[in-house]
């Protein structure tokens, strides 16, 4: 593979600062954050009063965790705009996921936002290998996810050609991929893995194409993962992590010179690992659920958002800023699928819209010729468990998941009193893929 190693004097100065000055640089816009938050966002007045801090008893980076959590309710709760933190006509843009009640969590961007955005994914690009003037293929999902337009704007702003593919039409991907030769794809991992049986498919070698460098981001992927893309397709694999609630893409990356953990951009961004059961902040190097301030946003700042990742910080190495390890799971029942989404009460509330099922269920989760597959096992009411009834209400459940959550799950209908049953919290999700 190509030697992609950014020079020293391409790099942001932040990127190469000392500990010192970066703390101090977070400690200013920290400040200036929680003033924001507490000024202009009722809900944050309301959660410092009530716990009986200011921003003004901000005097160190530690002094974060006298502060309240923020999490992902709280978003649904004030939906559409009620956390915003700007008048609703400073807002230039909104983005939108799905949540498990049917209403999204909405989140918005002042122009200053997007400006941002787009040099930290200009930033993760080039941390990736790209360089001005590559041809950058994006097959990340464009609308209401955060993926497309903010991949998008990143790679116009580094200064490359930018091919919208979006996602879908496979046969066209490779078409594309063979005929303007990007050097830069950015694509969820599990999707490059169709566009590589493609690849098969027609007879091409992937590992003749221009591709010198793959960004993955929209869901948790493995090292082992990486090695299959390498391998295949001759080019570099790189991690990229966002969440729409504190940014979108571009949060932290991987540099391809070490891929060894995703640099968090600390300059925008103060980081924490705490205990998911007490709220504790736990030391750097223990495992934790990762937890964000923003530091720069306008529109909506976040104070201690509960991403509900589970992941330890560990020293800088490429850069100076702290790096954060792959996701190894999560502290709630949120799945992951292809990219979207999925909550167990979502896939429930599907089911009580089909009269011959039965509330009983459990969602599996499988590897299909490497990608992610999700059957949910539910029961038949008495009465209504004949073959023919049966085959009906899981092609229902299968139109309502499709329609409403936006993915495709197989559907397998059974005898009344067959799902497994618990005396305790139930076991909604049965996760069996391997690495």
């Amino acid at each position: 593979m190509e030697d992609l190693a950014p020079k020293p004097g391409d790099l942001d100065a932040i990127e190469t600062a000392s500990r010192d000055e970066i703390e101090a640089l977070q400690l200013k816009r920290l400040q200036w954050s929680l003033a924001h938050a507490y000024e202009n966002v009722p809900l944050f007045k309301k959660r410092f009063d009530v716990k009986g801090v200011h921003p003004s008893d901000l005097k160190s980076l530690k002094d974060l965790a006298l502060f309240p959590f923020t999490e992902k309710t709280d978003l649904r709760d004030h939906y559409p705009f009620g956390l915003f933190a700007v008048p609703r006509d400073q807002i230039v843009r909104i983005h939108a996921s799905s949540g498990t009640t049917g209403k999204p969590t909405v989140v918005g961007y002042t122009a200053d936002d997007i400006e941002m955005w787009a040099d930290l994914v200009a930033r993760s690009i080039r941390a990736s290998g790209g360089r001005a003037g590559d041809i950058v293929h994006i097959a990340y999902g464009y609308g209401l996810f955060t993926g497309g337009l903010g991949a998008h704007y990143g790679a116009e702003k580094m200064g490359c050609t930018v091919v919208p593919v979006s996602g879908g039409m496979t046969e066209r991907q490779v078409t594309l991929i063979q005929d303007f030769k990007p050097r830069i794809i950015m694509v969820t991992p599990s999707y490059l893995l169709s566009i590589l049986d493609e690849f098969k498919r027609i007879g091409l070698d992937p590992r003749e194409t221009s591709l010198a460098s793959g960004i993955f981001g929209a869901e948790p992927w493995t090292n082992a993962m990486r090695q299959e893309i390498e391998a295949a397709f001759d080019m570099h694999a790189v991690d990229i992590y966002g969440l729409s609630e504190v940014l979108g893409p571009g949060v932290a990356n991987e540099c391809v010179e070490t891929k060894d953990g995703l640099h968090i951009w600390e300059d925008h961004f103060y980081p924490e690992i705490i205990d998911p059961e007490t709220g504790e902040v736990l030391p750097d190097g223990e495992i934790g659920e990762l937890v964000f301030t923003t530091l720069t946003k306008q529109g909506l700042p976040m104070v201690r958002y509960r991403t509900r990742d589970l992941t330890r910080l560990l020293p800088g190495t490429a850069r100076s800023m702290r790096r954060m390890e792959k996701v190894t799971g999560r502290s709630d029942d949120m799945i992951i699928l292809r990219g979207v989404n999925v909550f167990p009460t979502q896939i429930e509330e599907q089911i009580l819209k089909c009269s011959g099922l039965s509330p009983h269920f459990q969602i599996e989760l499988t590897k299909e010729n490497r990608l992610d597959r999700m059957t949910v096992h539910v029961e038949a009411v008495p009465g209504a468990a004949d073959a023919d009834v049966r085959s009906a209400s899981a092609k229902e459940l299968a139109h309502h998941i499709k329609s409403v959550i936006g993915v495709t799950a197989a559907i397998n209908v059974t005898e009344p009193e067959a799902v497994e049953r618990s005396m305790g919290k139930a076991k909604r999700v049965v996760d069996n893929r391997r690495e």
